[in-house]
């Protein structure tokens, strides 16, 4: 059994491990860097040790660094988090040939999911609608132009380890395809150290849902409904719920279904999710398999009644799923807002400095994930994410007005947030009446 539990990130994810393993009585060992020497996450654990200099490269991302932090504190075990190493499958690997115990899927899993590419092909072996794309990687525009050729314009060139909206291009035509083609790879070789590209057709006007998955090390794969994350600007989700206003009881079936055959095609353990693209005539399209916990999922803990954390940690030590997992119903709705530090007034610019004034909303139906207070200095040096806001309802109307209402209780002051944008979009009518696609903040009037 795990006895403690390193854990290799930062921020409201390493404050939110630090509450999970709290109620499983297993001891917390936090790294940090020079930047967040005062962040909660630091002091709620029971240990902590300095890995290196604010850059990221040199702290969060250093995997010997704190695989020697893991040893020199005892932990048997690393929770990775989302984001820096969590989708690493060396990181992984070094865990198992450290005998730690790494909280996420195999390396090989990683690895395998990882390769956007060979992740499509798989799923396409396995039976799992993918969108029309290359089957091979596309290494120079002469393949790139034969590829969009076959498929048909507009296409969008993704990057075969990318994430994140980086090393991603749409290209309606052919007259923007050089152009498109090598900044996506100049962009993806940058932003992952590989350049590798493959494309798809662009399904426009599409919803966006991702569908909870989590597996055991005895084949057993639960589904935990689905997600709407189709409010999104550059790729990056801003506003997600649970369950989708657009999914009903028999597609929720059939999205179930066909996640549990993705996460039993490479045999997967751990939480993680499937991503997928639905056309406006509901047809289901696959996109990615994300092995890690994601940062929304909160919604779906909020609507399942189940500590996803907890459960992670679990089945890292060996236990089965829950048997009433199978027979769980979604109970009423959730809704999360990711309050960033940027400005929306002035293009979403980073807003980096010390918080001055800060409260947190309460009252029925109300979460706040964060690990900001008032005189946190926030570091430049990371994403911008402050916390996320996160409602329940019994239903869709209900969730959304307690949004509204916590939104407007909750106090961030000495620097920009996006909350006004957030309680735009609330407002939206179109919104309200769940009639938006992945586009809809493109035409969005703020």
């Amino acid at each position: 059994m795990i006895e403690k539990i390193l854990i290799a990130n930062r921020g409201e994810i390493a404050l939110r491990i630090i509450r999970a393993c709290k109620e499983l009585g297993i001891p917390t060992v936090a790294v940090y860097s020079t930047a967040d020497s005062l962040s909660l996450h630091v002091r709620f654990a029971d240990e902590a040790v300095c890995i290196g200099p604010a850059n990221s490269q040199s702290s969060y991302l250093k995997q010997s660094q704190i695989i020697s932090a893991a040893e020199v504190t005892n932990a048997d075990a690393i929770h990775p988090g989302y984001g820096f190493l969590a989708e690493n499958p060396d990181f992984a690997q070094m865990c198992l040939d450290n005998e730690i115990v790494f909280i996420g899927p195999s390396a090989s899993v990683i690895k395998r999911m990882g390769d956007k590419a060979e992740a499509r092909a798989t799923m396409k072996k396995a039976g799992v609608p993918v969108i029309p794309g290359s089957e091979d990687v596309i290494v120079d525009v002469k393949t790139a132009r034969k590829a969009a050729s076959d498929i048909g314009y507009p296409v969008i060139l993704k990057a075969v380890a990318g994430g994140g909206g980086r090393g991603m291009r749409i290209v309606r035509e052919d007259s923007q395809l050089e152009e498109a083609f090598s900044t996506a790879r100049e962009e993806a070789r940058t932003a992952f150290g590989n350049p590798a590209m493959y494309m798809e057709k662009l399904i426009e006007k599409a919803r966006h849902i991702e569908v909870q998955i989590m597996g055991d090390n005895f084949g057993n794969i639960a589904f935990l409904g689905e997600r709407e994350c189709s409010i999104q600007r550059r790729h990056q989700k801003l506003i997600e719920e649970s369950p989708s206003p657009a999914v009903t009881e028999d597609l929720r079936e059939k999205f179930g279904k066909i996640a549990v055959r993705a996460a039993k095609a490479v045999n997967y353990s751990s939480a993680g999710t499937v991503e997928f693209l639905m056309d406006k005539h509901r047809n289901i399209y696959f996109m990615e398999m994300n092995t890690r916990i994601q940062v929304e999922h909160p919604v779906t803990e909020m609507v399942t009644g189940f500590d996803l954390l907890k459960e992670q940690i679990n089945i890292a030590n060996g236990l089965k799923l829950p048997r009433w997992l199978r027979k769980f119903r979604l109970r009423g709705h959730s809704i999360e807002c990711r309050i960033n530090a940027e400005d929306p007034h002035k293009n979403f610019r980073p807003s980096p400095g010390k918080i001055t004034a800060f409260h947190a909303p309460g009252g029925p139906g109300t979460r706040m994930d964060t690990h900001v207070y008032a005189g946190y200095e926030i570091p430049s040096n990371y994403d911008s994410l402050l916390g996320k806001l996160i409602t329940h309802g019994n239903d869709r109307e209900e969730a959304i007005a307690r949004m509204e209402r916590a939104l407007d209780e909750t106090i961030i002051e000495g620097v920009s947030t996006s909350i006004p944008f957030h309680q735009a979009i609330i407002k939206d009518p179109a919104f309200r009446a769940g009639d938006f696609h992945i586009d809809f903040l493109k035409d969005f009037k703020f």
